[in-house]
C-alpha cells in the first residue's frame, strides 16, 4: 500500500490525531483539514521536489568567487513550499502559522523528505531556527527574525561545530565581545549587541542567494573579566547573526555582516544542500568600519546550549524522519522493480523445467525477505517519528499531567528517534540496492542516491556514539529512572492489550500474545542491562558499550511500535484486508527476525565488556 495510506492509518486509526481538534489551539481543524494538508503536501512534493532530486544531486553547489550558485529550480521548489504555508504549519496564527498539530506537520514533511531530502533540509533548518527564536527570543527578535523564517522569506541555520572541536561543543573557540562601539550595546532593541569572531564548520544552508536574508544561530563564548574564555559548556551563549543587518523594524539593509564563506564541503550525499565553512569576524565585510560579525544575544548569557537544544532536539527527530523516508523511497522503488522484473523460476519441481515461464523476482523468498525488512524499517520508523511528534502535541497542548509524561518520554526517546532510523534505514537502502541487483548501484535507478543521502544521517545531529552516551549516561538515569519506568509502563499496557485482544481471537490465527510475552521479556532485559552496566558506578565501564545498549533499546522500542500497529490494524476492520495483513506480517517479521538480536547487544553492556575500551592505540 502507498505511503499516504500508511499515513492515514497512523494518524487516524493509531494515533487518533483528529482528537486533538478538541483542544482550543487546534479547534479550527478537523480530519478533513488534516487530509487537505496532506493532499497539498503530497502534490507539492511530487510536482516540485521529486522531479529535481537527481538534478540537485548532480549539479552540486558551486562558489564562483563571489556567490554560491545553485540550480534555479531549487529556489523555485522552496518558494512553492513556503507559499503553501507549510513552513509554520504548527505555529500560532500570530506568527503566520496554521495551528496544526505537530504530528500533522511531521506527516506533511514526510512527503518532502521522501521526494528530496536535500531540498527538505532548507525548510527543516529554517523552521528549527525560527522555532528556537520563537521559544527563547524577545518579542522584537521574534518579529524581526522568526516571522520571516516562518514566512519562508528568510532562511535559517544552526552554527555549532568548529573545525578543531567537531561535536565537542565545550571546546568551541568562537568569541563574542560586547560591541561597545555602537553606543548603548546592552540595550539595543534587537538584544544585547556583540561582535563575534571564529570559524564554524558543516553549516548547512550557510551561504546562498535565496530569500531576503540568512539568519544564523551561533554558539559562542563571552570572555570573562580577565579576557579568557570559560572552559566547558557553562560559558556558551547563543547569538542571532544575520547575513545582512536588519533594523528593529525588520527592514533588511544592504549592509553585509562580517560573515564570510571560507569554502564549500562536498559530501557523498545531500548534495543539493549547500554545506559550508564560515568565518565570523575575519574582516572581509566591515561593519561601521570594524571587523567582527554583529550578533544579538538570545536567551541570556551562558544559556546558549540549553536554548540551542530546542533546535537540536527538533533536528534530531527530523533527521530520523528524513532517514526513514529515504528508506521508504527505496522500499517503494525496489518493490515496484521486484513486481516487474522477471528472473528465475519457482523452487518447486515444476520450476526445474527450463521451458516454464520466468517469474517476477518478488516470487522468490529471499527477495520477499529483503522487501519485508524494508517495510518493517520504513513503516516502523515512520510510526516512531510520528509518535514522538504526537508527544510534542501532548507537551504543548495537553493537560499538566499529559505534558509532564510527554516531556519525560521525549527526553528518553529522542536519541532513539534520531539514531535507530539513521542506522536501519541505511540498511534498508542497502537491501533496496540488493533487490535491484547490478542495476541498483547505477545511476539509472534512484536507490544508489538514497543510500548516499542516508549515509550522512548517522552523523547528522550527533553520531551513534554520542546518542548512546546520552541514552545510557543520562536519559535512563534521570530522575531515578522515572522516564524509563514510564516507558516500560506503557510497553506493559500494550502487552496487556495484546493479551486481551488475543483472548477474543481464534488462537490458530493470532500470535499477538506470543509477541507480547517476547516484548515484556525484552524490556526486562533492557532494564536489567542498564542496571548491570551501572552496578560498579564507574562511568568508564558503564558506558563502554553504550552504543550496543542503544541498539538493543532501539529494537525494543520498534518492537513495541510494531505490536501497537498490528493491534491497531487488526481492530480497524474498515481497512483493506491486504493492508491489515501487511501490517501483521511486518510485525511478525520484526519479532521473529529482529527482536532476537538484542541479546548480543545488551549482553556486552550488562557484562561491562572492556574489549574495545581497553584496547590501546598501538594494538590497532
Amino acid at each position: 500500500m502507498t505511503h499516504r495510506a500508511t499515513l492515514d492509518f497512523l494518524l487516524n486509526d493509531w494515533l487518533d490525531a483528529p482528537a486533538l481538534c478538541q483542544r482550543p489551539f487546534h479547534a479550527d481543524h478537523s480530519a478533513d483539514t488534516f487530509a487537505a494538508v496532506l493532499d497539498l503536501s503530497e502534490q507539492v512534493a511530487t510536482e516540485q521536489f521529486a522531479p529535481i532530486n537527481r538534478l540537485v544531486d548532480i549539479e552540486e553547489p558551486e562558489f564562483d568567487g563571489e556567490r554560491v550558485l545553485l540550480p534555479k529550480q531549487t529556489e523555485a521548489a522552496l518558494n512553492c513550499f513556503s507559499e503553501a504555508g507549510l513552513m509554520a504549519a504548527s505555529k500560532p496564527e500570530a506568527v503566520g502559522g496554521m495551528q496544526l498539530p505537530t504530528v500533522v506537520e511531521m506527516a506533511s514533511m514526510s512527503f518532502f523528505y521522501k521526494a528530496s531530502v536535500a531540498l527538505a533540509a532548507y525548510p527543516m533548518l529554517t523552521r528549527g531556527n525560527a522555532n528556537t527564536i520563537f521559544a527563547h527570543g524577545t518579542p522584537t527578535q521574534i518579529d524581526v527574525f522568526a516571522k520571516p523564517g516562518f514566512a519562508g522569506t528568510s532562511f535559517g541555520t544552526m552554527c555549532l561545530s568548529e573545525p578543531q572541536a567537531g561535536s565537542s561543543l565545550s571546546d568551541i573557540r568562537t568569541k563574542a565581545v560586547p560591541d561597545t562601539g555602537c553606543g548603548d550595546w546592552a540595550n539595543d532593541p534587537l538584544g544585547p549587541r556583540y561582535r563575534l569572531s571564529g570559524n564554524k564548520m558543516w553549516i548547512s544552508g550557510g551561504e546562498h542567494e535565496m530569500g531576503d536574508n540568512i539568519v544564523h544561530l551561533v554558539l559562542a563564548k563571552i570572555p570573562d573579566a580577565t579576557g579568557q574564555l570559560v572552559s566547558g559548556v557553562r560559558g556558551i551563549s547563543l547569538f542571532i547573526v544575520p547575513r545582512k543587518l536588519v533594523s528593529a523594524e525588520g527592514e533588511i539593509s544592504d549592509i553585509r555582516n562580517d560573515v564570510a564563506l571560507a569554502g564549500l564541503n562536498h559530501k557523498c550525499g545531500y548534495r543539493g544542500t549547500v554545506n559550508t565553512l564560515l568565518n565570523f569576524g575575519e574582516g572581509k565585510y566591515l561593519v561601521d568600519g570594524q571587523s567582527g560579525a554583529v550578533g544579538y544575544l538570545i536567551g541570556g548569557e551562558g544559556k546558549g546550549l540549553s536554548c540551542m537544544f530546542t533546535l537540536m532536539n527538533e533536528a534530531r527527530i527530523a533527521v530520523g524522519l528524513g532517514a526513514t523516508m529515504l528508506a521508504y523511497a527505496g522500499f517503494e522503488a525496489s518493490l515496484d522493480y521486484a513486481k516487474q522484473r522477471p528472473q528465475g523460476r519457482h523452487a518447486s519441481p515444476a520450476g526445474k523445467d527450463p521451458s516454464s515461464p520466468q517469474v517476477p523476482i518478488i516470487e522468490h523468498t529471499d527477495v520477499k525477505r529483503m522487501l519485508m525488512a524494508q517495510k518493517a524499517i520504513a513503516e516502523g520508523g515512520l510510526a516512531l517519528g510520528l509518535y514522538c511528534a504526537r508527544l510534542v502535541d501532548e507537551e504543548s497542548t495537553g493537560t499538566e499531567a499529559q505534558a509532564h509524561e510527554a516531556r519525560q518520554l521525549l527526553e528518553l526517546l529522542t536519541p532513539i528517534a534520531k539514531s535507530w532510523p539513521s542506522e536501519w534505514a541505511q540498511e534498508a537502502n542497502s537491501l533496496a540496492i540488493q533487490v535491484f541487483g547490478g542495476y541498483g548501484y547505477t545511476r539509472d535507478f534512484p536507490v544508489e542516491q538514497y543510500w548516499r543521502d542516508n549515509r550522512l544521517n548517522m552523523i547528522h545531529e550527533g553520531t551513534h556514539g554520542i546518542q548512546g552516551l546520552d541514552l545510557l549516561g543520562r536519559k535512563v538515569l534521570m530522575n531515578q529512572g522515572a522516564a524509563l519506568k514510564l516507558l516500560m509502563a506503557r510497553v506493559h499496557a500494550t502487552a496487556q492489550q495484546a493479551f486481551a485482544q488475543d483472548a477474543n481471537q481464534d488462537k490458530s490465527k493470532s500470535t499477538l500474545s506470543e509477541h507480547a510475552e517476547a516484548l515484556q521479556s525484552a524490556w526486562q532485559e533492557i532494564a536489567a542491562a542498564a542496571q548491570a552496566a551501572w552496578s560498579t558506578a564507574k562511568p568508564e565501564e558503564a558506558l563502554a558499550n553504550a552504543t550496543a545498549y542503544m541498539q538493543g533499546f532501539g529494537h525494543g522500542v520498534l518492537a513495541w511500535m510494531w505490536l501497537e500497529l498490528a493491534m491497531s490494524a487488526e481492530r480497524s476492520e474498515h481497512l483493506p484486508a491486504d493492508f491489515r495483513a501487511g501490517k501483521r506480517a511486518a510485525c511478525d517479521y520484526f519479532f521473529n527476525y529482529e527482536l532476537p538480536k538484542i541479546g548480543a547487544w545488551l549482553g556486552v553492556a550488562a557484562r561491562r565488556d572492556m574489549t574495545c575500551a581497553q584496547a590501546s592505540a598501538a594494538m590497532f
